[in-house]
Order: C-alpha cells, then structure tokens, then sequence
C-alpha cells in the first residue's frame, strides 16, 4: 500500500491563515518577560510562561514559533520544554514554526535537518529558520528534508536588525544584492507549487521594518511563497506598514509577534485578546 505524500506546509499555511488569521506568535521566554510575569529565571518559569502561551494560543492563532535559544540556556531540562511545547502546539491545531536560525554545511546541515524536519525526531516542527550565509546550496539538507516531510523553511534575506544590511545589501559581481539572490533561489524553490496555483512552502524572512528600503526590492519579493515579517511592535512597525513594504505580496505575509502579545501575559484571556486584536489589524491590510 502507498502511503499518501504529506500536505505540503505551503497548503496547510495557508489554510490555517484564512482560518484563523494571518499572525505568528513568538514564545520568546528571556528573562526580563519571565520577571515581568512574576516567574523567576529558571526552569520552572520557563515551563509556566511556556505552557500558558501555547495553552492559551494554540487553538486560535495560525502559527506559533519558539525562539529555540531560549529554551537552550536551560540546557537539557529547557529543551524538554521545548519538546512539549512542540507536541502540545501542535496537537491543538498551530502550525510550529521553530526559531533556530541554522546554517552549516554537509552531513552538519543534515544533522540540523533532521533535529527539526524528520517527522520521527521530538523535535519536529512544520517549519523551521535557516540562515543562507554559507551559500544557498549548503541548504539543501534542509529544503530536501522540508520537501520530503511536508515541512517548510523560512531563510533569511532582508532582516528587521540593521546589522543584517552589511550583508543582505551588498551587491554580487552582476550587480545583484545578496538578498535578491536569496529571494531568486526561494522563488525557483517554489516553482512546482506555484504551477498548481499553491503557495509555496519556501519562505523568506523579511522585515515589517523595512519601510520605503523594500520599494528597492519589491518585485523580488514575489517568490510564490510565504514571507514572515517581524518587527511588528517592540520594533516600531505595524501592520498598516505592511501593503508598503510587501506591495502585491501582502496576502502571503506572515506577521510575526512576540512581545506586542506576550506582554498581557500571564493572564491567558488578554493572551487571548491580544492576538486576536493584531490578527484583525492584520486580515484588514492584507485583503
């Protein structure tokens, strides 16, 4: 008996989107957000803060990303956290996009794949962040995995950070940006799912705080697949800032928010409330 290709994580983004709105919440638990919850910098309050959030936004909100360093510095007790956290998000209906940000090459790269893309591994999640800085090819463990498991990858090209333009701005022999480079190669990635009319499962990481910087670089940005878009709120942008920045590639944008929300914690309903708000804030530009 043949078992069935997975839904890619293009499709299943989509339809979680129109669903239940296009917003990505970070579960960003550093210690200053742990203290102003009232819990303390350890693993206990990581375990509270973690399982509050996913308890009280799991079921509603279309994406939620763990930032993975986190969890890391509680060492392996934080990583079993994280592990549930996954699991937890997961089974009430979010999509789990995994903050790693990881870049390496060969067997190492594969290695990373496998943390996060091998549906057998506890950490498995539909999506995950990849930094392209050894080369775009030395992705390809990554991408492969991503295809084979119905998973997706966001890969950084115009961060919110303004370190990022040292390297995202600079120009290649013929003249294009590295960062238009990336968004090339992510558009060629989504090229099969694109034919079908589908959203791609190839993101890019692209900052809501780029403002009139994107006009440069807006028809690059129509890669066919999904563009996650942080600096919304503790940043400066909002979503209004949104259709200048994306153009016609607003519908594909997935906002992401960490502390705009996670600051009404920990009381869940304003959790709750909170995301709720920036979701409509959202769904309003972007239709």
């Amino acid at each position: 008996m043949t078992t069935p290709a997975p839904t890619p994580f293009g499709t299943r983004l989509r339809r979680a989107m129109d669903e239940r709105g296009p917003l990505c919440v970070g579960i960003d638990p550093h210690a200053s957000l742990l203290a102003d919850w009232g819990l303390g910098d350890d693993v206990a309050g990581l375990e509270r803060f973690t399982r509050t959030v996913v308890d009280a936004l799991a079921g509603r909100v279309a994406v939620l990303k763990p930032q993975s360093a986190f969890f890391e510095r509680f060492g392996s007790r934080g990583i079993a956290v994280l592990e549930r956290a996954v699991a937890d998000a997961r089974d009430a209906g979010a999509l789990v996009l995994m903050d790693a940000k990881r870049g390496d090459i060969g067997s190492t790269m594969a290695a990373y794949a496998a943390a996060y893309l091998d549906p057998t591994s506890p950490l498995f999640s539909d999506a995950v962040t990849v930094s392209p800085y050894l080369g775009f090819g030395s992705l390809r463990p990554a991408l492969d995995a991503a295809r084979a498991s119905g998973a997706g990858v966001f890969v950084l090209a115009l961060t919110s950070n303004p370190e990022g333009a040292e390297v995202q701005h600079a120009a290649r022999p013929d003249g294009t940006t590295v960062a238009a480079s990336v968004l090339a190669h992510l558009k060629a990635e989504n090229a099969e799912e694109a034919e079908k009319g589908a959203l791609g499962s190839y993101g890019a990481v692209v900052g809501a705080t780029l403002g009139a910087t994107a006009e440069r670089i807006g028809a690059e940005l129509a890669i066919d697949g999904p563009l996650l878009a942080p600096g919304i709120g503790a940043q400066g942008a909002t979503p209004a800032d949104l259709p200048q920045v994306f153009g016609t590639a607003v519908r594909n944008v997935v906002p992401s928010v960490s502390r705009g929300v996670l600051k009404h914690g920990p009381d869940a309903s304003a959790l709750v409330e909170a995301a709720a708000r920036m979701a409509d804030d959202v769904r309003a530009v972007a239709e």
